[in-house]
């Protein structure tokens, strides 16, 4: 087609840092800190969720609030999509990273 770029990689083509990860790294789930949510409805959804005890969740809930972020889950990273999707549904910020 006259005009049309065509890329200089072929789409399914990636780079080696793109498509290596190690697999022995797990993937951790963030909530962060915002200003809408209350503490105590924090502390049950991490209950509900993740079938944490009350207090592991109020240990949780604190870490967002006063540092900022907790980690709230490891695993794969499917999990951990799962995860961050389910906190969305309960109106938390959540994302996920591989653990460091």
């Amino acid at each position: 087609m006259a005009g049309t770029l065509t890329p200089q990689r072929e789409a399914g083509q990636q780079t080696d840092e793109q498509t290596q990860s190690d697999p022995d790294l797990p993937w951790i789930t963030i909530v962060w800190n915002d200003p809408i949510n209350l503490m105590n409805y924090v502390t049950h959804v991490f209950m509900t969720v993740f079938g944490y005890p009350k207090s592991k969740a109020e240990k949780l809930m604190l870490d967002v609030h006063q540092k900022g972020r907790a980690v709230v889950s490891t695993g794969t990273r499917e999990r951990m999509e799962l995860d961050v999707t389910t906190l969305h549904g309960y109106g938390l910020w959540a994302t996920l990273q591989h653990d460091s």
